[in-house]
């Protein structure tokens, strides 16, 4: 008996428990997406117009990549409803670019945990910067709906100055990108200009001065004043373009500084050096860098993204985190996880204003903070940060899920149930009761596709049974919850 003929009998198209991932359920896109949430769904997403900052911990499977896309559906919602004062997400949750490029400039000979022990605040803020600045920027150059705007010239300036160091976008070259956006935005260059200018006038008077001396026949010596060195042509070329060999080397200085305090970053000295020499000199002096291993120029330079996000009808900006333990330098491990992730948990960085942090945390960190001592709570301030210990499920929730996904594959009218798949024994009660020992989402899919292949390889298609029997629930149903145990306990793969 094929499970594809079970489900044809309820009117059910395809398996609805055959995904395990929420970011490759379709099932859990096309419907669930905005119909079935977890109880504390309104303490974790909170006011779009005033967003804050929720922590959150969970088992693998009980649901947090669910709730990020959750989130980000609710919050294109808003955007779409309320134009004028949209927030502006930022996903970060893909850490192997900038582990990678952090590991390789300071963990060349240390072990990963050795050199993950140096990772700060502030490199947590320049990854964030970096995702940020680059959905930002392609988002105006694709023509996001603000392809013919022009920004104040503060908030152009920065925006160049963000781009400058932190657009990490591989679409096209960093020079033409970064000339686009500053044609878009209204940034004039054009004061920039002027040592380079004052050399080329020079240098097209020496040649134009040569190339007539040498017409009449009188040389080099018929452009040199009477009395002085035949060098003086040449100096005349050096002191012309002094100013333009100043500006570049100060750029040069400057963009070494940044590549170098940038640990997490991937633009070259020559690119970012050429970036800021065409810069003005007026528009660079007294701004933010990231040249130095603090976190005050990154605060500085986040306030000129949440004003250049203002500028763009952005009233908010929400970053969330997830997926910190599948990165391959963290490899699932719980001590790294916990060197990458505390650094984040910084009252002064989660409360600041206009900006939300969703963090969606492995239960293996809270083990931890349980450990954790005065001084940690003192500069973490968790009770401040609407925390969710544990993002748990109910037998009820979890029927009700699986409920709803019957229901979403249903093709007949009425749609079809979860109930009418088993033997009138197995009533509502008993299958609460045994979907609550499967504690989260992961586990209900997973017991529910292996209940469904059971069933079917244990009749023929001559002689098929249409519904799930109290016996075959009850064994399966045994055997997964010791599966499941003994994966708890590192003893069996699951």
């Amino acid at each position: 008996m094929k499970i594809q003929d079970f489900l044809e009998h309820h009117r059910v198209s395809g398996n609805p428990f055959a995904e395990e991932d929420a970011q490759n359920d379709t099932v859990f896109k096309r419907t669930c997406l905005e119909s079935t949430f977890h109880p504390a769904w309104d303490k974790v997403y909170g006011d779009p117009d005033d967003p804050s900052t929720a922590i959150v911990f969970g088992e693998k499977g009980s649901g947090k990549t669910a709730l990020k896309l959750q989130m980000v559906r609710q919050f294109e919602k808003h955007d779409a409803e309320h134009p004028d004062r949209k927030t502006f997400v930022v996903q970060y949750d893909d850490f192997n670019p900038f582990l990678d490029r952090f590991l390789d400039r300071v963990g060349r000979h240390r072990s990963v945990e050795k050199a993950l022990a140096h990772w700060k605040l502030w490199d947590h803020i320049d990854a964030i910067l970096a995702v940020g600045t680059t959905q930002l920027v392609s988002s105006l150059l694709d023509g996001g709906g603000h392809a013919k705007h022009r920004l104040p010239a503060p908030q152009a300036r920065d925006l160049a100055l963000l781009a400058a160091c932190y657009d990490q976008s591989t679409g096209e070259t960093f020079p033409s990108r970064w000339s686009r956006l500053r044609r878009l935005v209204g940034y004039s260059t054009w004061r920039a200009a002027w040592p380079w200018a004052l050399g080329a006038v020079a240098t097209a008077l020496v040649a134009f001065a040569l190339a007539r001396a040498f017409s009449i026949g009188e040389g080099w010596s018929w452009i040199v004043p009477p009395g002085a060195p035949w060098w003086t042509p040449l100096a005349f070329l050096l002191a012309a373009w002094a100013p333009w060999a100043w500006r570049r080397a100060r750029a040069w200085w400057k963009a070494r500084g940044v590549v170098r305090g940038m640990r997490t970053g991937n633009r070259t000295v020559g690119q970012l050096a050429s970036a800021l020499a065409r810069m003005p000199e007026v528009d660079l002096a007294g701004q933010p860098l990231p040249r130095h291993a603090r976190s005050d120029d990154r605060y500085e330079l986040l306030a000129k993204f949440q004003g250049v996000l203002g500028a763009l009808e952005y009233g908010g900006m929400v970053v969330i985190v997830d997926r910190v333990d599948e990165p391959h330098a963290i490899n699932g491990q719980a001590e790294r996880m916990r060197l990458l992730v505390w650094p984040l948990l910084d009252n002064k960085f989660l409360k600041s204003p206009g900006l939300g942090f969703k963090l969606l945390l492995p239960d293996e960190l809270y083990r931890f903070i349980e450990r954790e001592d005065e001084q940690f709570n003192q500069r973490a301030r968790l009770d401040k940060q609407n925390l969710v210990p544990g993002l748990e499920w109910t037998g009820e929730t979890l029927y009700d899920i699986a409920s709803q996904r019957v229901k979403a594959a249903s093709t007949g009218s009425p749609p079809a149930t979860l109930a009418q798949f088993f033997d009138p024994a197995v009533d509502q009660r008993r299958l609460v009761d045994g979907l609550r020992t499967l504690r989260v989402p992961r586990h209900l899919f997973k017991f529910l596709h292996r209940l469904l292949v059971a069933h079917c390889h244990s009749h023929t298609s001559e002689q098929p049974v249409w519904t799930i029997p109290l016996e075959l629930f009850e064994r399966e149903l045994a055997v997964f919850r010791r599966d499941q145990d003994a994966f708890d306990r590192g003893l069996a793969p699951r």
